[in-house]
């Protein structure tokens, strides 16, 4: 990946807070961010953003991580985009949970920026985050 291009990054939550200080902390580090704040936002900003990763909290109203992550591991644009699922749980049955319905790592929140940073430079070659 150049690094003249920045990473499109989706965060999906349903919280404000989560979604506005995650954005803070990955545009800090270069990436252009997408917020959604559902599954269905998710979905219907997907399809013009590109994302190159997605960040999705598992606990939504309507469809929640685990449905988001199908629907998107069965897209054929974005079947291959690595997805990080945020979750407020850190037990094996939550976590594995997330990797059969397709996510590529999990992340417990309450998370910082060196999580959001490390999990993108684990999954996405080439990336390396600009400093602020």
């Amino acid at each position: 990946m150049p690094d003249s291009t920045p990473l499109r990054v989706m965060l999906v939550d349903d919280s404000k807070t989560i979604r506005k200080s995650g954005e803070a902390m990955l545009t800090g580090a270069g990436c252009v961010v997408m917020g959604a704040d559902d599954g269905f936002d998710c979905m219907a900003k997907a399809k013009d953003f590109g994302p190159q990763f997605f960040f999705i909290d598992v606990m939504m109203p309507r469809l929640d991580g685990y449905q988001v992550s199908q629907v998107i591991r069965n897209h054929a644009d974005l079947k291959n985009v690595p997805i990080v699922m945020l979750s407020s749980k850190d037990g094996i049955f939550d976590k594995k949970k997330g990797m059969l319905a397709g996510a590529t790592d999990y992340l417990t929140k309450p998370f910082n920026k060196d999580d959001l940073l490390n999990a993108l430079i684990k999954h996405v070659p080439g990336f390396k985050p600009t400093t602020d």
